[in-house]
């Protein structure tokens, strides 16, 4: 039987790598997890990258003090975070890093108080959370851990026995949510948490059996950095321990007729042929592409011949890890300069949203939603952009509100206000309200009020089959949503869209904007258009070209 008295950094460090492994590997069934059916930033998927963002600022620690690691893992997983499993996570290892502070050795005691504390922080950074999720699972994990303390129980028993509590816990959580018993499966975070620390076992028993060099190395290339100390990389030239120069993004739209899964696939194995940090990401609406390589003209003629790109960024690593030598030799980032006082971030995705937004006085637009959502750093380099002294920032969905508000953290040169904001037309609403002669006070409560009065509606397709609060759902039902809950399930999109607007129009609506998604046509549009005009006179009827990926429409009824 193994015994384990204590975990030094680089012990540590090596869990943190195995655990961010197995994550990785084992992703799509943990996304598989979830329970709503309609296209939405996935657990697994969004786990996965905050901690890769996390290992991301990993890689150049060699510390043999598991405060410092500690310190490293929860800086990047704060930077990372996306979803709310994502910002939950990052926050569970905020706590753990708090508790251990300076520490050089975790032993029994320091675990269970750091675990301990990890829960307490994640628990406060949800408004209302709710058991039979991942904050169940921590939770229990944590009393374990306390009890081993109590019993004089070493590391390695106590990590035994967390990951068999834990796991007991997981299979209660249906009992503690109905949204999970209804559907026949466990929480996904919950899952995702105890994949983690089963890797930090496998690390301490030396299994080999996963991949933690394959992950490494798209780590590294993500940062444009080798794992060699900074003080280290100084005295070499810089730039030639970066393999691959070029880090290339673009998003494929509108994809060409016959474009299958298959094909989506053979690009990520092409891919990765020609370079390293590969994300294929999206479904056949929107596919989200990375890549580090020393060819970016080949990276974009693969993604050309899947569809349309959007949003191509191409930065040089090189250049960059230059500058970010130069900055270790001492040269200091300068105070920011405001070049006015209020500035605005909205999350979307569509070019017709994009154009609305920015058409409504918002400065940046971060482009994300369903399945794309943005990390906390994503909206605070937003944030930054806007050159204000005082940022409103509009999350439109409501897996992204937590990283909005972790985003405050990453800018504290300048003030950020978040209006929870679960949905576009929400955010639309929020930016019309606000005038500029007023307090930030009023202008808070005046724009939260307006997202308020707002109701959503909106018409997708499921993602998978899903027995979903009484409903019984296959893969690609067509869904009418109401403030985000299914309560319609059809065949036909247009007859979904007139039965949908049956509900969320009353006798005080005065206001209908309908925004159409990527790939329904004008006349489409039109046509619908027409018809619920017929059937409201009494309201105005909008109508918008959004160009949103994976909703076919989107209804503001006021």
């Amino acid at each position: 039987m193994t015994f384990l008295a204590s975990i030094d950094g680089q012990l540590l460090k090596a869990m943190i790598l195995e655990g961010a492994a197995l994550l990785e590997k084992n992703k799509q069934r943990i996304d598989d997890l979830n329970v709503f059916p309609v296209p939405d930033g996935d657990t697994g998927t969004n786990m996965s990258l905050t901690m890769v963002s996390a290992v991301k600022e990993l890689v150049n620690v060699d510390s043999a003090s598991a405060g410092v690691v500690a310190q490293a893992v929860a800086r990047g997983a704060l930077k990372g975070a996306r979803g709310n499993s994502g910002v939950i996570l990052s926050q569970l290892f905020r706590g753990f890093s708090k508790a251990l502070g300076t520490a050089e050795k975790i032993d029994t005691p320091l675990f269970a108080q750091a675990l301990e504390a990890s829960v307490a922080v994640a628990y406060k950074a949800v408004m209302k959370p709710k058991e039979g999720t991942i904050l169940t699972v921590a939770k229990a994990m944590a009393d374990s851990a306390r009890e081993d303390a109590e019993k004089g129980r070493d590391v390695y028993t106590l990590i035994e026995n967390l990951l068999s509590n834990g796991n007991e816990m997981l299979k209660k959580t249906p009992d503690l949510l109905p949204v999970l018993k209804q559907a026949g499966v466990v929480d996904a975070g919950g899952a995702g948490l105890l994949t983690i620390y089963l890797g930090f076992k496998m690390a301490i028993d030396g299994d080999d059996s996963v991949e933690t060099t394959e992950l490494l190395s798209k780590i590294t290339a993500l940062q444009g950095q080798n794992t060699v100390s900074a003080a280290a990389a100084g005295n070499q030239d810089a730039g030639e321990e970066i393999e691959f120069g070029y880090c290339t993004e673009t998003f494929i739209r509108n994809l060409h007729p016959g474009v299958t899964q298959e094909n989506v696939d053979k690009l990520r194995e092409k891919l990765t042929k020609i370079g390293d940090c590969v994300l294929v990401v999206g479904d056949l609406d929107v596919i989200k592409v990375h890549c580090h390589s020393n060819d970016p003209g080949k990276v974009l003629q693969y993604c050309l011949k899947l569809g349309e790109l959007s949003n191509i960024k191409v930065d040089n690593m090189r250049e960059q890890h230059r500058s970010l030598l130069e900055e270790t030799e001492g040269i200091k980032e300068p105070a920011p300069v405001f070049e006015k006082e209020t500035g605005f971030v909205a999350v979307a995705a569509g070019e017709g949203m994009e154009a609305l937004f920015h058409d409504l006085a918002v400065d940046e637009v971060v482009l994300g939603g369903q399945t794309m959502n943005p990390s906390a750093d994503d909206i605070a380099q937003a944030a930054r952009r806007t050159k204000a002294r005082k940022v409103f920032v509009l999350p439109n969905n409501h897996n992204i509100i937590l990283a909005a508000q972790q985003a405050k953290e990453l800018v504290e040169e300048r003030e950020l206000i978040v209006i929870p904001t679960k949905t576009i037309p929400q955010g639309v609403s929020a930016m019309i309200a606000y005038v500029p002669d007023v307090s930030e006070e009023e202008n808070v409560q005046r724009m939260t009020e307006a997202a308020g009065n707002v109701k959503t509606a909106s018409v997708t397709y499921a993602v998978r089959d899903s027995n979903f609060d009484g409903r019984e759902i296959h893969e690609h039902d067509i869904l009418g949503l109401l403030e985000n809950d299914v309560v319609l399930v059809g065949e036909n999109i247009e007859d979904v869209a007139m039965e949908l607007l049956g509900k969320a129009v009353d006798e005080n609506s005065e206001m209908i904007t309908m925004f159409y998604g990527q790939g329904v046509e004008d006349a489409q549009a039109e046509a619908l258009q027409k018809k619920i005009q017929a059937s409201y006179d009494g309201c105005d009827v909008d109508m918008l070209s959004g160009g949103q990926p994976l909703y076919y429409y989107l209804f503001s009824v006021e």
